[in-house]
């Protein structure tokens, strides 16, 4: 099924949303030469505002309120995972929660295999 307007609309407000709360700030840094995704925790504000994010446009994703084709064409969900996956690695481990930002790693999964 087509993506339909009301997708696009709240694209739009999920864009304004991720510029409110630094998201390409953060994609910067996560993807600067100093940033070791190895050491990064969720602490710190780039990598804490993308897995927010990114859980975010997961979920709504994952319950059918905006369209994965969309998502997809719009964002590069694999690629800032791939920066942000150890930290939260880290996070359900410390927390003993494994569904910690499921939603944005199976968003990221599927990116990869489409």
């Amino acid at each position: 099924m087509p993506a339909t307007h009301d997708d696009a609309t709240l694209m739009i407000e999920l864009a304004k949303w991720s510029s409110m709360i630094g998201i390409g700030d953060a994609t910067r840094e996560l993807f600067a030469d100093t940033f070791d995704p190895d050491t990064a925790e969720v602490t710190n504000p780039a990598v804490g505002n993308m897995l927010m994010f990114g859980e975010t446009v997961g979920t709504l994703v994952k319950n059918g309120l905006i369209d994965r084709g969309l998502v997809y064409d719009w964002l590069w969900v694999e690629g800032t995972w791939a920066r942000v996956a150890p930290a939260a690695a880290r996070a359900r481990k410390e927390t003993g929660e494994p569904k910690l930002y499921e939603n944005y790693e199976a968003l990221a999964a599927g990116q990869k295999l489409s």
